[in-house]
């Protein structure tokens, strides 16, 4: 089993070697994921290779207040590393969505609320 440590990032390999151009690859996709959230506490990733020959990608990712994660299994590492970003995506997305419904709707029930007086002048 490997670990590599860069910043915030852990990588866990488990009976798989990984090249440095790999690696990259692996590190530009969570790029683009990184994009989406603020701040950042860690990011594990892990990769490995199960009895049928099959890469299984796991990524995990910690914020202040949420815990995005992902899993996928497929003939390459790529594939799953794809495949694992594009659902941390969907999960950041959703997550975001929410909080602005939930901020607009509590807008709302403040305005509704609030009581004008007759005499103030607007």
């Amino acid at each position: 089993m490997t670990v590599e440590n860069m910043e915030n990032t852990r990588l866990f390999y488990k009976g798989v070697k990984i090249d440095i151009r790999t690696e990259e690859y692996i590190r530009k996709r969570l790029r683009a994921v990184e994009k989406l959230l603020n701040k950042i506490l860690q990011i594990e990733v892990e990769i490995d290779l199960d009895k049928k020959g099959k890469f299984r990608t796991e990524v995990m990712i910690k914020t202040p207040y949420n815990l995005y994660r992902a899993e996928e299994t497929t003939e390459s590492i790529e594939g799953s590393i794809d495949l694992v970003g594009e659902e941390l995506k969907k999960q950041i997305r959703r997550g975001m969505d929410k909080m602005r419904t939930l901020r607009r709707r509590g807008g709302r029930s403040i305005k509704k609320r609030v009581v004008v007086d007759s005499d103030a002048r607007l």
